[in-house]
């Protein structure tokens, strides 16, 4: 099967972890490790999500004294995307991975008017206690979110449009390639009349770029790895619990945060309704479970029936 992969931001570097170099290694060596089995038997698309990394790289811009303006963050959108790619380059091939590797930089164009822009909702970088988040929020003028218990930096999160490589990427794919794109959504860009682009300072959601790559590529699943098992109903209650199945019907009656599960229920609803084929969401340890739906959550089309989740050897899941 062709299988896009979308990899959370905090897959990669975990809530209240230090932003080394060598925690963040770890972790992709440890995602490579994850996906290496399914690129044995399947062909695979990586695209990866940039929130902790882009929040360090914007926070030590802003703090550099040798700079007139911080870097915006559609140049350290691509900052990321190069360095999360080059490692997952050589994790995934020092994992075993056949195929070859290709991190591509990638731009994901925007609309101009999107209402996401004057509606921050991406959580991006570290969490602040209240007072860190107030003082941050008057000398940087940066707005702050919840995000459990802790407060974190949200900016404008744009619906993508389209992927400009989409073709180059394609035809990657097509020729063997194990593709590492659409990072942290891709750099948000805006197209003139003429046609030419122009970056801006937003983080467009790295799931709704993948469920748009998994269409145009014709892919058979979407497979969205984060840091929690499945979509959780009553989340951060006592009547907590896994949500295993659900229909993209079903998905409208949810209740979930705006800058984390919702967009990746959103993705996976899109992609399942516009192909007929299941996605999944779950957590990166159980990547070969949560692809043959024995974890995580799958979402499948408003008429599917009750076994319409197969495994990737074609029987029903378990």
């Amino acid at each position: 099967m062709r299988i896009v992969v979308a990899l959370g931001g905090n897959a990669l570097l975990q809530r209240g972890e230090a932003p080394e170099e060598a925690v963040q290694r770890r972790h992709v060596r440890q995602a490579a490790q994850a996906l290496a089995p399914l690129a044995a038997e399947h062909q695979l698309v990586v695209c990866h999500g940039n929130g902790p990394q882009i929040g360090v790289l914007a926070l030590e811009s802003v703090q550099d004294r040798s700079l007139s303006h911080p870097y915006p963050l559609d140049a350290l959108g691509a900052a990321t995307q190069g360095m999360i790619g080059y490692w997952l380059a050589q994790e995934l091939a020092a994992a075993g991975v056949a195929a070859p590797v290709l991190a591509v930089v990638t731009q994901t164009v925007v609309d101009a008017a999107d209402p996401g822009f004057g509606e921050p909702t991406k959580f991006i970088g570290p969490g602040y206690d209240e007072t860190h988040a107030d003082r941050l929020t008057r000398t940087q003028g940066w707005r702050l979110g919840r995000d459990g218990t802790h407060w974190r930096r949200v900016v404008p999160s744009p619906r993508p449009v389209r992927v400009v490589e989409e073709p180059t990427i394609r035809s990657l794919v097509d020729g063997g390639a194990l593709v590492v794109c659409g990072g942290g959504g891709g750099v948000p860009v805006v197209a003139d009349d003429q046609g030419r682009l122009t970056g801006v300072d937003a983080v467009v959601d790295k799931d709704l770029t993948a469920a748009l790559l998994a269409v145009a590529l014709d892919a058979d699943r979407l497979l969205l790895l984060t840091d929690v098992p499945a979509v959780m109903r009553d989340f951060g209650t006592p009547h907590a619990g896994e949500l295993r199945r659900l229909t993209t019907a079903e998905l409208a009656g949810l209740a979930l945060p705006a800058g984390s599960m919702r967009p990746k229920v959103e993705a996976c609803g899109w992609f399942a309704q516009a192909t007929g084929r299941p996605a999944a969401i779950g957590a990166l340890g159980d990547a070969a479970a949560v692809l043959g739906g024995r974890a995580g959550t799958s979402v499948v089309p408003a008429d599917a029936p009750l076994g319409a989740v197969r495994s990737p050897g074609g029987g029903p899941a378990r």
